[in-house]
Parts: C-alpha cells; structure tokens; sequence
C-alpha cells in the first residue's frame, strides 16, 4: 500500500459510497502514523455505533507519512487531512466538518475501548453536555499507564483542579471523553497542543456545563506500536504534565489571587491603619514600625492580586455577566475618586512630614508612622488609577469581542 505525504492543507476524505448528512454521534480522533492500529480502531468504532443505537460519523483528524489515512477509508472512515500542528489544533480544524449533535474524542491507537459507546450515549440523552471518561472508575490493563502517571501525575493534578474549580473528576487526562457540539463551541478550545484537555475540563466546570463521569477500559500498547509520548523521549510527559498544568494556571488565575489578595489587603489595612499614628502594644506584644511595615507590604502584594485576578476574569470569558456586573460596580468615575481621595489624603500625610523636615533643619529627629501610612494610600491610589485605566480598557476589548 503506497504511502501518504505530509498535508500542506486541510483537505476532507470521504469513503466510496458515503454521502454525508446529519447524524446523531461523531467520533472524532486524531491519527498520526497509526497504520498498524487505525484499520481495527475503525472497526471498533463501527461497532460502538451500532451497539449504542446511534446514527454515527467515524471523522479521523490525520497528519500521518503513513498509510493511515488510505486504511481509514477503505475501513468506512473519513479522513480529514491537516498540517501537524498540534493535537488541540486537530480537534479545532475538524469542527467545521462535524456533522453530529454529539461528539466522542479519543485516540486511534486502541488504548480505549471505541466499541463501547453506550455510556456517552446514555448520559448525553440524559442531558449531560460533557461527559468525561474515567480509566479509575473503570479498568486500566497492567502495562498500560507508568507508575508514575498511575500512582502520582494525573491523580495529583486532577486534585489540584477539582480543588481550583470545586469539581469532582476522577481523572482529568482521560483520553476519551464526550462533549455536545453546542458545548463545545461555549467550550472554544484554543489550546494547540496537549494541554487541549486540561482546558476543555477546566472551562466545562468553570462554564457550568452538566457534567457526567463514565468508565472506560484503558488497555496497553499493541505490539509493535510505541505511544507518541514513548517516540518523544523520556521529557514528554513531564512535558506534557508542565503544559496542563500552566492551562489551569492560565485560565484561573483569579481563583488563586482574589480570596488570598482579599486576605492579604485587608490584614495589611488593618495593621497599617492601627499602627498608622505610633507603636501599640496589647498584652505581651508589641506591635511596632516592623509590624506596619509588613502590613505595607501585605496591602499593597494583597490589592495587586485583587486587580490581576479581576482582570482576568474579564479577559478569559469564563463567567458569563461578570463584565456587566463590575462595570457596574467599579465604574470609571468611582475608581478615580478613590484614586484621587487615596492619593491626595497620601500626600498631606507626607507633605506633614517634609515640613517637619524642612522646619528642623533637613533632619529627622523620629520615625513618622503617619508618613509611612501616607506612602501606603499614595502607592494604593496611583494603583487603583492605573487599574481603572486597564479595568475601561479590557471591558472596551471584551465588549468587540463579545459584539
């Protein structure tokens, strides 16, 4: 069987005989080089179809120099031919050429077992908008996953997830996973690579989609064929795991900056304020020039976090209305005033102390802790200017990009 080249394009390859039309399920799989796997994955997945009752289309995203895409159609699956670019981007160049109401993603290397569609079915007429595989609710052959993914990487990051987003995955790189075409496009994958998955189960649960879980059977590697992560070297999973995890990170970072930043500001206020007119002492503990200090630096890192995670809430589109409401709520015209009031109150509480220092001779004789309390409402307020500049310009790109 002669050999393929590498696409230059994204070109649609349909079986003898197929005329495509509306179907209830697409299987949409990206291949690279799967000769030795593909023909049988095909198979399973014409089986899956059937045993799960459904109208179905069998949509194989290839980039392979292999005879993958010329099994696939002799098989009875389309094939649509795109430039390696990545595997988030297979699945973002094959939304166009989707035809079902339902999708099921996965791999073509029989690692997951396609002839059992039933379960997705299931849950999508059940109302489910994503649904998401699970190997450790359901069975993992011996050999299949390393230890070290197993017994550490995907259960650790699937922890650090569900505690971000108050999700409850089981197992967050599950290959195989489910999701309604409307979903997806809320969904809008933009990752090109890997780190695709980590963002279609961060933006399900940030996005409220109905989420259902359902086991899969996960088995090794058949002979002769080697996993992409195993033709890349011992660097790709780690790799790959350093990609997830920069997505969650990307895509929440107001989950992990507003309540700290909270925290911080408000403990920095209060020991600033207190401390703002001279020492205090309760107890056994003095609270001195060290203690405001520290809450000079807590208020000012603490009101940082508050605006960048604010920012990025607006940026990344993940809850729907929140631009309205901070518009709302911290308008133009209040973020200035506060500004000016913050700035202004800041200068006198420093210009008392130049004139003292003017007054004595240009020297100190003491500490000025009303001066340091001016210093923190100066630095707050030309935040909170710059803020509300960035805060009226981000709602500005939102509002194009929304229109």
């Amino acid at each position: 069987m002669a050999e393929s080249t590498a696409p230059t394009k994204v070109e649609h390859l349909l079986p003898a005989g197929l005329v495509p039309g509306p179907v209830e399920l697409s299987l949409v799989v990206p291949a690279l080089n799967e000769s030795i796997t593909v023909g049988e994955f095909v198979d399973w997945c014409h089986q899956g179809l059937k045993q799960a009752g459904v109208t179905g289309q069998i949509l194989i995203v290839d980039s392979s120099t292999d005879s993958t895409p010329q099994i696939v159609l002799e098989h009875g699956g389309e094939v649509l031919r795109v430039p390696k670019r990545g595997l988030g981007r297979a699945y973002i160049d094959a939304i166009p050429y989707i035809r079902g109401k339902w999708i099921v993603m996965g791999d073509a290397d029989l690692t997951y077992d396609f002839r059992v569609l039933a379960p997705f079915v299931q849950k999508f007429r059940e109302g489910a908008e994503y649904v998401m595989g699970s190997r450790f609710a359901g069975s993992i052959e011996d050999g299949a996953m390393p230890a070290l993914h197993r017994y550490f990487g995907t259960p650790l990051t699937t922890w650090i997830l569900n505690v971000i987003y108050g999700s409850k995955y089981t197992d967050i790189h599950c290959g195989m996973r489910g999701v309604t075409r409307e979903g997806l496009a809320k969904i809008d994958l933009k990752s090109q690579s890997w780190e695709y998955a980590s963002e279609m189960v961060l933006k399900a649960a940030r996005l409220h989609l109905k989420i259902a879980e359902v086991p899969v059977k996960f088995y090794k590697d058949r002979e002769g064929r080697f996993s992409h992560h195993r033709r890349m070297g011992w660097m790709s999973p780690w790799i790959a795991g350093w990609l997830n995890l920069k997505v969650m990170l990307v895509y929440t970072p107001d989950s992990f900056l507003l309540r700290p930043g909270t925290v911080m500001l408000t403990l920095g206020l209060l020991l600033s304020f207190v401390l703002g007119f001279g020492p205090v002492t309760i107890g056994p503990i003095g609270f001195n020039l060290y203690w405001m200090l520290l809450g000079l630096t807590c208020a000012t890192l603490g009101y940082s976090f508050i605006q960048i995670g604010i920012i990025a809430r607006i940026m990344h589109g993940l809850r729907p209305g929140v631009a309205g409401k901070l518009q709302r709520t911290l308008s133009y015209d209040r973020g200035m005033i506060l500004a000016g009031v913050c700035s202004g109150v800041g200068f006198l509480l420093v210009g008392a102390l130049v004139w003292r220092y003017v007054q004595e001779g240009l020297k100190l004789s003491q500490i000025s802790h009303p001066a340091i309390l001016g210093l923190l409402l100066i630095i707050l307020g030309f935040q909170t200017f710059g803020f509300t500049l960035l805060l009226e310009m981000s709602q500005r790109v939102v509002a194009r990009r929304d229109s």
